[in-house]
This record gives structure tokens, sequence and C-alpha cells, in this order.
């Protein structure tokens, strides 16, 4: 099950990472090659949604019983917006 509260913790605290930042677009790229699976989070009608930016891959291959993978959230207005993300670090 997905918890959308701690996915909009950990995209406050990248969000705060960037925003912290001299060079935010290295912060941002930083921020994306660390981890394995990258989930772009916005607001709909009914509350929140979720965009693969990095890792559908990993995702599709996933088992109950399968590695450990790391994994964080980045905040942005659209599902637009996070399809341009995913564009641009593909």
């Amino acid at each position: 099950m997905i918890d959308f509260d701690r996915l909009q913790e950990l995209a406050a605290d990248v969000r705060s990472f960037i925003q912290g930042s001299s060079d935010k677009a290295n912060a941002l790229k930083s921020i994306v090659t660390a981890f394995d699976v990258v989930l772009g989070i916005y607001p709909s009608g009914t509350g929140a949604e979720l965009h693969v930016i990095k890792g559908q891959e990993l995702l599709n291959q996933m088992t109950p019983d399968g590695p450990d993978y790391s994994h964080t959230a980045i905040a942005v207005q659209t599902r637009e917006q996070a399809i341009a993300l995913q564009a641009l670090v593909a």
C-alpha cells in the first residue's frame, strides 16, 4: 500500500534540500541520481497522485520477497511537470 503521507514528507525534505542549495539544478540532479526510484507527487481532486520519474523498470520487476530499493518523492504541480522531469532524466 502506498503511504502518501510518507511520500509527502519525503517531497518536503527534497524541496528543502533543493531550496537550500545555491545550485538548484545540480541539487535536483543529485537527488535523482541518489535514488533507485523517484516519484513525482502532485495534487489531484482526490488528494494526491503519483508519476514514476525514475525506476519504472525496477518497480515492474518487484516481488514481495525481492530486494529493497531506495526511493524518494519530488513535489510537482501537475502530471505534465512530472512527465517533463522524467524526460529530462531519461
